[in-house]
């Protein structure tokens, strides 16, 4: 609710516990008309602390200086109201109490309790809606933040892919036309992935699939030579919904760094298992010890997948990252019923 509502809300409540009030009256209009300045103090308190020290003060933990207002102004505006709304009287002194009878409070402390009453709830009331849209503000904040840290992680993919592939598709077709088509297709089908699919927050993991196959046959097409790459995809449910393009920075790590092209002893090892609610990932492959250099074009790293898993799946993935003398593994699992 905004301040407004609020402030609406708040005056019809007190309105209605003083017409309840006011019905045990004999007259209800005229208990309803002398009460009618102490209720004004009470709309006037309650608009001076949704609009002034709610968000001036108690919102920006000045507690004292709350406290130390707030009672200066429920004592001024029982003091008021009761001042205005005492009854008439004779000219003459009133008679004094008959025997048995009882002492009624005075006008001062019985406004006083009503709008003291009144204030603390409004107060109560304000402080739980502060922390109801704190809380959906931090909600929105992360939710957005989500979503910029996605795209950002998403841009970082499409350059990096793009221009390698265009590469080595240009320095085929001037080898072998026939196999420079097929990449071409492949190529398609994978732009079609990342343009398209990728803009959904999950996809089956079918695609996700087909996509890596298609980068292991676009990259084994660039040469005649057999390379060490072997897969094992087991997928029990096609459309089990992941989110896109998380499993193909391993891969493409492991076909950056395994040096398969140079090395005979080199190899990679790719397995996807999946069941109808959760995927095991695997990739295994030979690399060789140095400083590791970030292609010049982009690309996104294992940290930034990493980032990606925390926010996906903050509760629902295991990802563990072995690394011996001449070989890098890498394990991820991930439950998707969470």
């Amino acid at each position: 609710m905004n301040k407004i509502t609020r402030v609406i809300f708040q005056l019809i409540l007190w309105l209605l516990v003083l017409i309840i009030i006011g019905l045990n009256q004999k007259d209800i209009t005229q208990f309803l008309l002398q009460n009618l300045l102490a209720y004004s103090c009470q709309a006037i308190l309650i608009v001076a602390l949704i609009y002034v020290l709610a968000p001036n003060l108690l919102f920006k933990k000045k507690y004292v200086q709350f406290v130390l207002y707030s009672v200066i102004l429920v004592i001024a505006a029982a003091f008021i109201s009761s001042m205005m709304t005492r009854p008439h009287m004779g000219s003459g002194m009133p008679p004094p109490p008959a025997r048995g009878d009882k002492m009624l409070p005075s006008p001062i402390f019985i406004n006083l309790l009503l709008i003291t009453v009144s204030y603390v709830f409004a107060t109560f009331l304000e402080t739980f809606a502060f922390a109801q849209k704190k809380e959906e503000d931090l909600i929105i904040s992360k939710a957005e933040m989500m979503e910029n840290e996605l795209k950002f992680l998403k841009s970082q993919i499409n350059p990096h892919f793009l221009f390698n592939s265009l590469n080595n598709i240009y320095s085929l077709s001037m080898i072998d036309s026939e196999k420079a088509q097929q990449s071409i297709l492949y190529l398609s089908d994978m732009l079609r992935y990342v343009l398209y699919d990728c803009e959904k927050p999950a996809i089956a993991i079918e695609k996700e699939v087909t996509y890596i196959e298609d980068f292991i046959q676009l990259f084994l097409l660039k040469s005649s030579k057999k390379y060490p790459v072997t897969t094992s995809f087991t997928i029990e449910d096609p459309k089990l919904q992941i989110a896109p393009m998380l499993l193909i920075p391993f891969v493409e790590n492991a076909f950056k760094h395994s040096n398969i092209q140079n090395i005979d002893e080199s190899f990679i090892a790719i397995t996807i298992h999946s069941t109808a609610s959760s995927v095991l990932f695997s990739i295994e492959n030979t690399f060789k010890k140095g400083p590791i250099v970030k292609d010049s074009v982009g690309g996104i790293g294992i940290p930034n997948v990493k980032k990606r898993l925390l926010l996906l799946y903050p509760e629902a993935h295991s990802l563990e990252i072995t690394e011996n003398s001449n070989t890098f593994k890498v394990e991820l699992k991930m439950d998707l019923n969470v």
